[in-house]
């Protein structure tokens, strides 16, 4: 397919995937600003050719929409999907040998391909590069497509490789310009176990971040891989060329990369890394991470950078994430038995929040009465990869009709018929949770909880606001959010001591109006109204700005057997005092934009 970024761009362009941006950009706010914009648009890939500061091109937007995405690997698609299914059922392989001739072809490309010296590359400084900075109150310029390569210091070697997205601070804070760039990497990260062996050994890790080259390279960087499956391998699949490399001073160097930089990481060694505007839509704050110390730069000299803007979902990630799953989501049927699909909620900033399909076989003999199984698959869910940093499980079983978890109204009110409140809630506290997220308390530190469904339909759910939750004293603005679940507002939170308090009086007042089969779901919030606009908006506040052992409550709430139970769930998610602030765009940036998009702009009709 491509062989370079280069190739990619000009295939776009002849068929109406991408716009050049002629007139001069600033770095700034303005390159992420317009990036948002024709994104909100569906609209085409940008190449910027004139970056102030810089005389490198950058191009965003590229995975912009499945469809500019699927055109992209459109000759690749199918026999890399092929070869990651038989890694993962290699049963079908021996009972249509026929049918999977042309995954053979696909496998030859994926054998990376050792060459020596720099090939087109040439030595240039950080300071060359397009120094872009997405966000008003971020820490610096950052690359948002970085793809991070390390070896297992135990066995050394390309097949023993791990390739990862984790941004890269290129300058700001405390760090050297040209010298010292920060690495931020979560936890569960193939990098880490890297980092981990290294420091045993009392040796800094060598590392080397490519940026740019094929597409295909950038996606393999982000995908969840069956155990054995090399990232390297799948990029050269994707391509439909070999990955080529070298090692030049100990450094592996991806020669089919626009940009490298090369480095160490040494132990205990850790700068300021951040704020960053991310995909939960908050800004993640300023935290040690570990520093690398820069050796070499490279570029090739037509080298262009690729780059994204993370902020509030849906963004250009939200397409990634729909590719991954394609090629991918089998994968997870394999790993754990009786789970029929799994949906991290990119409206919820993707790890707070699964939606998950499972079975009950246990009893095949009796009539489903209450989850078993499914309580087993969470447990799985919850302990496998990715997924265990999610803080929100909803899962249910399939019986009578198939379900949908990504028809998320309909999943949640085919669970909200079905749950018993009182049984089939289950928390886990005191653990971890994704980095970026700062519901907790602390950084990586949380809760977790599950609430299942199955059997029989058990309740009929409100589709208007029930007069038990109008005019409750201290609390106002009921709205409807779906059937089931309503929002109300109460004051300002200011700690948790008084919170206790004011759910206090809120359950009270609900008992004393006789219960509340019909809505079994609650959302005490500081704006009903926003919440109440469309789904979307309830599934980004509800579920990143509330931890599950702090905030949910309950009406007729009890604990038996240290089990908790209540007859209606309400989660508290006001927003509290050690939350990351959410993303704001400058107005003034967004007023300096307008002339890319006026008549006689490069971007004149493409976006209001």
């Amino acid at each position: 397919m491509y062989r370079n970024m280069e190739e990619c761009i000009i295939d776009l362009e002849k068929n109406g995937h991408l716009i050049r941006i002629k007139e001069e950009v600033d770095p700034y706010l303005e390159m992420a600003a317009i990036h948002m914009k024709v994104y909100e648009e569906g609209g085409p890939a940008l190449l910027f050719e004139n970056v102030k500061g810089s005389d490198f091109p950058a191009v965003s937007n590229l995975f912009g929409t499945m469809e500019r995405s699927k055109f992209i690997f459109r000759k690749t698609w199918e026999r890399t999907q092929n070869v990651i299914g038989l890694r993962n059922d290699p049963v079908s392989a021996l009972k249509s040998p026929f049918k999977h001739v042309g995954s053979g072809v696909a496998a030859t490309k994926a054998l990376p391909v050792k060459k020596s010296g720099t090939g087109d590359l040439k030595e240039i400084k950080i300071s060359d590069m397009p120094l872009i900075q997405h966000w008003p109150d971020d820490g610096g310029a950052f690359v948002t497509l970085p793809q991070v390569y390390s070896e297992d210091p135990d066995k050394p070697g390309i097949m023993n490789s791990n390739l990862g997205m984790y941004r890269v601070q290129l300058s700001g804070n405390e760090y050297e310009l040209d010298k010292e760039v920060g690495l931020h990497y979560q936890i569960h990260r193939g990098i880490g176990v890297h980092q981990y062996k290294a420091n045993k050994k009392g040796e800094p890790l060598k590392v080397s971040i490519f940026i740019g080259g094929p597409p295909a390279h950038t996606l393999a960087a982000v995908m969840p891989l069956p155990e054995g499956l090399s990232e390297m391998t799948v990029a050269g699949m994707l391509s439909g060329n070999r990955f080529r490399y070298s090692y030049v001073d100990g450094y592996c160097l991806s020669l089919d990369a626009d940009f490298v930089i090369t480095g160490e990481i040494y132990p205990d060694e850790t700068k300021p890394e951040g704020p960053f505007g991310d995909h939960l839509g908050y800004y993640s704050l300023t935290h040690e991470f570990p520093l690398m110390r820069v050796h070499k730069v490279y570029a090739k000299e037509n080298a262009i950078l690729p780059f994204t803007v993370v902020g509030r979902p849906p963004q250009e990630d939200t397409s990634f994430g729909a590719l991954i799953h394609e090629l991918t989501g089998g994968a997870i049927k394999q790993e754990i038995p009786g789970v029929k699909e799994v949906h991290a909620v990119d409206a919820a900033g993707v790890h707070p929040l699964l939606f998950a399909i499972g079975s009950e076989r246990y009893t095949p003999f009796q009539k489903v009465k209450q989850p078993a199984e499914l309580l087993t698959i969470s447990n799985r869910i919850l302990g496998t990869g990715q997924l265990s940093l999610a803080k929100y499980l909803f899962i249910a079983a399939e019986e009578d009709k198939p379900l949908d978890s990504h028809k998320e109204e309909e999943f949640l009110t085919y669970i909200l018929e079905r749950m018993d409140f009182r049984r089939d809630i289950h928390f886990q506290t005191n653990t971890t949770i994704d980095t970026l997220d700062y519901s907790g308390t602390g950084l990586n530190t949380g809760s977790k909880v599950v609430f299942a469904a199955a059997g029989d339909k058990k309740r009929e759910l409100c589709t208007e606001v029930p007069e038990e939750l109008k005019d409750l004293p201290g609390f106002k603005n009921p709205r409807l959010i779906m059937p089931g679940i309503v929002a109300i507002e109460g004051s300002e939170f200011s700690s948790y001591d008084k919170a206790q308090e004011e759910l206090k009086n809120l359950t009270a007042s609900i008992e004393k109006n006789g219960g509340l089969d019909s809505c079994p779901m609650i959302i005490l919030s500081d704006d009903s109204a926003f919440l109440s606009a469309e789904l979307n908006n309830f599934l980004w506040v509800s579920f990143t700005r509330s931890n599950p052992s702090h905030d949910i409550y309950g009406v007729n709430s009890f604990y038996e057997n240290k089990h908790w139970g209540c007859d209606n769930v309400i989660i508290d998610v006001r927003i509290k005092p050690h939350h990351a602030p959410p993303l704001i765009p400058d107005p003034e940036v967004e007023k300096n934009i307008e002339r890319f998009f006026a008549e006689d702009g490069s971007l004149s009709g493409v976006a209001k």
